[in-house]
């Protein structure tokens, strides 16, 4: 019965992965001279161009409905956008001298498919959840062997206002990477944790230099903490796909702070990620 489960599921998943696959993408022109505005849906999560002579920028910060694209001479390339709720979209972008359309309106419908494609079909939900139930218990045990190990892969450490964040290891292991963290409050007040978010950041040459992030999802997290009270030191895990960066991009790890101004940005050279414990 498992086995006839797992092969219903895997036709499910490849005749999906089939009709994405057979969608011709537009093409979006633009040039180094004026902002094409893209409107999409929902507002942006993450956007990314395939090619240094291509900038998308949209608001980090704050959720937004649009993006800008602006373009250098050279090769076509691809931009990827995913909104908020998980909605992909997929263009060939082109460099054109002479723009004849500066605003995109884009419906729901343009999107090529979901980052979590949903399965309707009933018979493979013994599977899966006992797929996930494996996983867990492994990342559980894993996880609680590197916090009792305290190995270090060097001095990565940041602060603000008594607030001090540590990358004390980071481990590969089974296609995935292990990042270990401690959060130290040595400061007077607790500290409420908004988020804590892992992203790539490409450093785009040229003579229009800028930065593009792409954040980074984490497969698991084990023991992170809402709160940190005043002098108290937590230690945690992220554990996210294994990847690797080129000289070009190094990995930025955000911690926000809830209703304060204790944030800190600490970035990760290549070095560490591609070189881990």
């Amino acid at each position: 019965m498992k086995n006839s489960v797992l092969i219903i599921a895997v036709i499910c998943i490849s005749a999906f992965a089939k009709a994405q696959t057979t969608k011709v993408l537009d093409t979006i022109y633009a040039n180094d001279t004026k902002n094409v505005a893209l409107f999409f849906p929902e507002p942006i999560r993450q956007g990314i161009t395939g090619s240094d002579n291509f900038v998308f920028t949209y608001n980090r910060e704050k959720e937004q409905y649009f993006g800008l694209l602006q373009a250098k001479p050279g090769k076509e390339s691809n931009l990827l956008v995913v909104n908020k709720y998980g909605s992909i979209f997929s263009y060939i972008v082109r460099y054109k001298k002479q723009l004849s359309k500066l605003n995109y309106f884009i419906p729901l419908s343009s999107s090529i498919g979901n980052e979590k494609p949903i399965v309707t079909e009933s018979v493979i939900a013994e599977s899966s959840e006992e797929l996930v139930d494996n996983s867990t218990y492994y990342y559980q045990k894993f996880c609680s062997y590197l916090l009792k190990r305290k190995q270090r892969i060097g001095r990565i450490k940041k602060r603000n206002e008594g607030i001090i964040l540590t990358v004390e290891n980071i481990v590969f292991d089974k296609d995935e990477l292990y990042f270990v963290i401690e959060i130290e409050n040595n400061s007077s007040l607790d500290y409420d944790l908004n988020f804590l978010n892992l992203s790539i950041e490409t450093r785009q040459k040229g003579k229009r230099k800028s930065l593009q992030r792409l954040y980074q999802e984490p497969t698991y997290k084990h023991n992170l903490p809402s709160k940190i009270a005043e002098s108290e030191t937590v230690r945690f895990v992220y554990v996210l796909p294994k990847f690797s960066l080129s000289n070009d991009r190094r990995t930025i790890l955000e911690l926000n702070e809830k209703d304060g101004e204790r944030n800190i940005e600490m970035k990760l050279s290549h070095r560490y990620i591609n070189n881990p414990n």
